[in-house]
């Protein structure tokens, strides 16, 4: 991997309950945090707003002209974060909308290719984007006008323009938030001291302080994540970390997921074979809590102990995946992992029980584990494409049967442990055809 450092998210919790009285405090923050984002998102989201979003200078200038901050009493360092928190969201629904739009129009039978070479141009440009939506006189820079002239010469334009007008106006969501739970927090408004951290509230000259767990002290923007009903709080610190390298780590490993058994890989070796027992144990008390929960609800049961405890079984859930994963990198060392590229869950069978257990799976926390552990150690992860993939001899190539956990190939009479089979086709696809990289593009190396 080419990147000297990655960024990873380091926690940090209070070390004594947060009084009522502090929590409250940071509540109206967080309060008038979810304000600003809101009225960022009603002003700005639409289509009217395209050239104003890139950078956001403007939102920005048009925000403090506006009044608004005044009106709310609010610490200008909290403003201008919530901004540019809302103007990052509204970025990300754009890039969602074209990406639908995108897939429907390569889909899409009734456009000529020359049409959807068109429209892939000018979702790709955001200037000429925002002129389509906004039917406006399509000024670009002279080398990209040169382009769009080209492109535009085969098509009806305007016919094209109403079409992606139709598609925004249809896939495009306008944003809105009803979280009032935490806010972001610029350097200069907190101040690490006393094992703990000082945090700027709305009162000018005041801070509330908060005990922490550890000594650790950091420069750079966080995240203050509130529980007021457990009178804690949560600070999330991005950290850039250094990449590291190992010159031992040589091996090409496939390996294959599992409910019941986390790892397999192409040699057999399994890492996190209690990892069924804890998700059952998971599935099954959320299932029982569940049904209680229904069955008295017209009594107004309480909820508290119920997350409580659910938090407690997901962190035991998560400790031991991560211990696994540890393991496996430390003992397997390897170079290249090669991993099936995970499906969309599909709709459930008629099995209740089964269907609960497969939605506690915890297999998008393992992968995004996975993927963070590799960037760490420098370690290269491969997608495969996963059809047959299990069914397949990793011997012969022909389809084979599973019976009881054991893969039988009536074709050539090879037998194997089911993860173990899967893995050793997943390493031959890997270094074969059908290799995918961790965002899902082809790997033509």
């Amino acid at each position: 991997m080419s990147a000297e450092k990655i960024c990873k998210t380091i926690h940090q919790y209070n070390q004594t309950p947060v009084s009522a009285k502090d929590m409250q405090k940071l509540l109206e923050i967080a309060f008038d945090y979810k304000k600003v984002k809101n009225y960022v998102y009603a002003r700005f989201a639409g289509i009217a707003s395209l050239s104003k979003i890139y950078p956001g200078y403007t939102v920005q200038n048009e925000m403090t002209d506006s009044g608004f901050r005044e009106t709310l009493g609010m610490p200008s360092v909290y403003f201008y974060l919530a901004i540019f928190d809302a103007l990052g969201d509204i970025k990300c629904q754009w890039t969602r909308t074209k990406t639908k739009i995108l897939k429907l129009l390569n889909q899409n039978e009734n456009l000529s290719e020359e049409d959807k070479h068109y429209l892939r141009f000018i979702l790709k440009v955001n200037h000429a984007f925002d002129a389509a939506v906004n039917h406006k006189t399509m000024q670009l820079p002279k080398a990209v006008q040169k382009q769009y002239e080209k492109v535009a010469a085969k098509v009806d334009a305007e016919q094209l323009h109403r079409y992606l007008c139709r598609q925004v106006r249809k896939y495009h969501v306008k944003l809105h938030t009803d979280r009032e739970d935490g806010f972001a927090i610029a350097e200069r408004a907190y101040r690490y001291a006393d094992h703990g951290i000082y945090i700027s509230i709305k009162e000018k000259r005041k801070r509330v302080f908060i005990a922490l767990t550890d000594s650790n002290q950091y420069k750079s923007q966080l995240y203050i994540k509130l529980y007021p009903e457990e009178h804690r709080i949560e600070i999330k610190v991005p950290l850039f970390v250094s990449v590291h390298r190992h010159k031992d780590y040589q091996k090409q490993v496939g390996v294959a997921l599992g409910l019941y058994t986390m790892l397999t890989t192409d040699e057999g070796v399994c890492y996190g074979e209690e990892l069924g027992r804890y998700q059952i144990e998971y599935a099954d008390w959320i299932r029982e809590q569940t049904n209680r929960y229904n069955r008295n609800r017209n009594e107004n049961p309480g909820r508290k102990k119920y997350y409580t405890k659910k938090k407690r079984l997901e962190e035991r859930l998560h400790a031991y995946i991560n211990q696994e994963l540890n393991r496996f990198l430390k003992e397997e060392k390897p170079k290249t992992i090669y991993i099936v590229k995970l499906p969309k869950p599909h709709r459930g069978g008629r099995n209740k029980k089964i269907n609960h257990s497969m939605a506690q799976w915890q297999r998008g926390y393992i992968r995004k584990r996975m993927l963070q552990k590799c960037m760490e150690q420098s370690v290269e992860i491969v997608e495969v494409l996963g059809r047959d993939i299990s069914n397949e001899c990793s011997s012969c190539g022909e389809l084979g049967k599973k019976i009881k956990g054991v893969f039988a190939c009536p074709a050539c009479g090879y037998r194997d442990e089911e993860k173990r089979n899967t893995a050793r086709n997943v390493k031959k696809r890997g270094q074969g055809e059908g290799a995918l990289n961790p965002k899902g593009s082809y790997d033509r190396s």
